[in-house]
């Protein structure tokens, strides 16, 4: 099955390469406050869930743009047509296409796809995770302070960012270095690939996090809510790890967020 989204996320990248540098102001529309969408984001998401019900078309959809189609499979597609739409539309080379497929209630399988630097991140649940062909695990740093560690500004929830910021003092004073990226999908590949050795993030969607997610899982990782919980995908609240410093990350998480 992994074979229908990458043909779906590679289909899609074309529509973006085309069009990357290329957006005006009148192509941009602000879906809410600093929440932005284009024709690229739509005509992505079209192509990507297109290919997916002409080859399963009993599957439900839950796609960040047009929503929720509602279907009796337990099987449902997870799609991200472009994350990280600010950063393409600012002409900045860090985006991606996410997608996910869940049965029931578990992440089976996922594409992550960074159109500008041809990497294709793939995962199936209990075979791996692979980088363009070549498997992948998370790092094997244990010490905090040698630790490259990813985040997100909370851009949709900005009445919690001195809670937010509280928590970044606390992770960036006790790492090597924070690094905000803008896509966080490529940052939980990153983190899979062992690019990062941890990321947290609050106020993500699902289709951010379930193809990501599951790689993490899949190269050895760690990842969980800010309390320790698995209800990150529900929340979004996520914080994710290479294992070994992640009980330090969630404990200042969840300092700075009581549950």
């Amino acid at each position: 099955m992994i074979n229908t989204p990458i043909k779906a996320a590679k289909s899609a990248s074309k529509i973006l390469i085309e069009n990357f540098g290329k957006i005006k102001s009148e192509d941009i529309k602000e879906k809410e406050r600093n929440d932005f969408l284009t024709f690229v984001d739509t005509s992505a998401e079209k192509i990507i869930i297109d290919i997916l019900l002409k080859n399963y078309p009993d599957h439900s959809i839950l796609a960040e743009e047009t929503g929720w189609q509602k279907q009796s499979s337990e099987y449902q597609w997870i799609i991200d047509p472009l994350d990280g739409t600010k950063n393409y539309i600012s002409g900045i080379p860090n985006f991606s296409i996410s997608i996910a497929l869940r049965k029931s209630d578990q992440i089976i399988l996922g594409v992550i796809l960074d159109p500008i630097r041809d990497e294709l991140f793939t995962v199936e649940k209990n075979k791996g995770v692979f980088l363009n062909n070549r498997k992948i695990q998370v790092s094997n740093e244990t010490q905090m302070q040698k630790c490259l560690i990813g985040t997100g500004f909370p851009f949709k929830l900005k009445e919690h960012l001195s809670t937010y910021l509280k928590s970044f003092h606390d992770i960036f004073e006790k790492s090597s270095g924070v690094r905000r990226m803008g896509s966080a999908a490529i940052d939980l590949a990153y983190v899979a690939s062992g690019r990062f050795d941890g990321f947290w993030e609050l106020g993500l969607s699902p289709w951010d996090m379930a193809a990501g997610s599951l790689m993490i899982e899949e190269a050895g990782g760690q990842i969980s809510d800010f309390w320790g919980g698995d209800s990150y995908l529900e929340s979004g609240y996520i914080v994710a790890s290479n294992g070994h410093i992640h009980q330090k990350m969630v404990q200042i998480t969840a300092k700075h967020f009581p549950k």
